[in-house]
């Protein structure tokens, strides 16, 4: 275990260690931010970076940039260092030509299985009081260790903080309202239908795995209550937004948001007002979760 200097957030001192712990598929390395004052009725937080299943760790900024932050407010906040997908450059993503894809085994469940791994370990120390969210690939990641977690005695997540997350195996028609937004620059750096295809078959290897791997269309009930963020100029809102209706027709509470002028990943960028924008819409959130009405 490495105990790193504490960083300093704006709402307060935040100190991170760096440990791994067990899990199915071996041992996981996560971050802890552990804040100098903990709230007493603040629940912790389990963070899932995103990066297309295949790139992105514990110093991606989308990672420790968002737990510092969250953990400044004086919550808890855990990190994981998932097993990612082999890398797929863009160009091979743009490219309309055959998928080859190379046998590895940290494709699917070896992601959902580590975040799993290490929810778990962290509600030793919890209990059932336990935050999960994510961004992109990590909401999605976030959501299928919630329905596999309804399976796990003793671990019930108290509800779901999701940006700009990636639900389906393929992304949904986009609304005219949304397509009206993807001009210009945005519409060149947006995701497009069969670049997602692309990558999402990267990250399960296999299409069939496919109603497995991804929550949407699945059975949702039981999950808890959910702050669903999607980036305003973002092919993914397509997704997002889908996905928020799925979980409020299960009986979810959702709280559905998009945060303006932003593209996709916009909490990868620190020094940018969406991510100040998105960290506080989920810090809300998050405050006023913390005692739900009903817990799952």
């Amino acid at each position: 275990m490495s105990d790193t200097p504490p960083t300093r957030s704006r709402r307060g001192a935040v100190r991170t260690v760096d440990r791994t712990v067990e899990g199915r598929g071996g041992e996981i390395p996560v971050r802890d931010y552990l804040p100098e004052e903990v709230r007493a009725d603040a629940v912790p937080l389990v963070w899932i970076h995103g990066g297309g299943w295949m790139s992105g760790g514990l110093d991606q900024r989308e990672s420790h940039a968002v737990a510092k932050a969250v953990a400044g407010t004086g919550r808890p906040v855990r990190t994981v260092d998932y097993r990612l997908a082999p890398a797929l450059g863009w160009r091979a993503l743009a490219t309309r030509s055959p998928l080859v894809l190379e046998p590895s085994e940290n494709r699917y469940p070896a992601a959902p299985d580590d975040v799993v791994g290490a929810i778990v370990d962290r509600a030793v120390t919890s209990g059932d009081r336990l935050f999960i969210g994510g961004a992109s690939a990590g909401a999605n990641l976030a959501v299928a260790a919630a329905v596999a977690l309804r399976r796990e005695a003793g671990v019930r997540p108290w509800g779901l903080a999701l940006a700009y997350g990636g639900f389906h195996p393929t992304l949904p028609p986009l609304p005219e309202s949304v397509r009206s937004r993807l001009t210009g620059p945005a519409g060149r750096v947006a995701l497009t239908p069969e670049a997602y295809d692309r990558m999402t078959l990267n990250y399960i290897g296999d299409e069939r795995l496919s109603p497995r791997a991804f929550p949407a269309g699945a059975d949702l009930a039981g999950l808890p209550d959910a702050l669903v963020m999607d980036a305003d100029r973002d092919s993914l809102r397509a997704s997002g937004g889908r996905f928020a209706s799925e979980l409020r027709a299960a009986g979810s509470t959702v709280d559905y948001t998009v945060i303006g002028k932003t593209l996709h990943g916009f909490l990868n960028h620190p020094y940018g007002r969406g991510f100040r924008r998105g960290i506080r819409t989920m810090c809300q959130w998050l405050d006023t979760h913390d005692r739900p009405a009903h817990p799952v």
